[in-house]
């Protein structure tokens, strides 16, 4: 009887002890979340922030909310037609930069100034930096090549080139850009993951028995999958690493911990991007734009 009592209470009891433990996770999901906003606020630089503010108050919205944005025009840059390829180019560092055959004049001053913009010495996105500068003999790779312009600024000083770009449209213009330079100079039309199939493939595969010494990813949200396809070229190599941080949101961190786990010493990028884009439109809007790092 007493036993059939005791049942009984604590079937009663059952459902109001099941909603205080629902209410003590939402309770802790929400203080999580809470910390993790306060947390990213205050890695924030304030100077950064203010800046920011005051340029879009002025300017209005930009990728890279910052006055050095400014100098840049479109009317600055002249655009040549090539007629034997039937391509547009532009003259980049003294050397001929190729576009695709469906970019017409008006594009490619748009595309080009962004990259002016994107490589300024003091966008967050700009890849050369103290102690970042490709030096001569170096064999360097350059995932999610694009147009090339990171790897075209080397093309002398490198030993040899490594471009990784799988957008179909982009392999005749790179072709053409480094035509100059193709006896070192190997295009690769697969994407760079961490598995090994027909359309994927891994830097450790890719580069088993040789040497790289530098390596820039921009792959779409793809990085973090690149440098779980590089374990053993993050260990046995001497590299040194630009990998851009802002198209996921969890990106800075993730890649961060992967490279301070393999003995690399890293460094962010000055100040921030705004990047709200298609399938990445997500807070936080304000990401880091890549890291740089080397080994300890």
């Amino acid at each position: 009887m007493f036993l059939k009592k005791i049942k009984k209470i604590i079937k009663w009891l059952t459902p109001f002890g099941i909603i205080v433990l629902n209410r003590q996770k939402v309770k802790r999901k929400y203080f999580q979340k809470e910390n993790e906003i306060e947390n990213y606020f205050l890695s924030l630089d304030a100077k950064d922030i203010l800046e920011i503010v005051e340029f879009i108050k002025k300017n209005g919205f930009s990728v890279f909310p910052y006055d050095f944005s400014l100098k840049y025009n479109e009317s600055d840059i002249d655009v040549f037609f090539d007629n034997i390829t039937k391509t547009h180019y532009v003259i980049h560092d003294k050397k001929r930069l190729y576009f695709p055959e469906d970019f017409d004049g008006k594009y490619i001053r748009s595309y080009y100034n962004f990259l002016r913009i994107e490589q300024d010495k003091d966008s967050p996105h700009c890849y050369e930096a103290d102690g970042y500068v490709v030096q001569k003999g170096d064999i360097i790779a350059d995932v999610g090549a694009a147009e090339g312009i990171w790897a075209l600024n080397y093309a002398e000083k490198a030993e040899q080139i490594y471009l990784f770009e799988c957008d179909k449209k982009w392999i005749k213009a790179l072709e053409k850009t480094f035509e100059p330079w193709k006896e070192k100079v190997v295009i690769v039309d697969k994407y760079v993951s961490n598995i090994n199939d027909k359309k994927n493939i891994t830097l450790d595969s890719f580069f088993d028995n040789k040497r790289v010494d530098f390596i820039k990813a921009d792959i779409e949200g793809m990085e973090t999958k690149l440098l779980e396809g590089s374990k053993l070229i993050l260990k046995n190599n001497i590299l040194k690493l630009l990998i851009c941080t802002y198209h996921l949101k969890n990106d800075g961190n993730e890649i961060r911990k992967i490279l301070e786990t393999n003995g690399y010493i890293i460094e962010y990028s000055k100040r921030y991007m705004i990047f709200i884009y298609d399938k990445y439109l997500e807070k936080p809007y304000l990401r880091r734009g890549l890291i740089r790092a080397m080994k300890k």
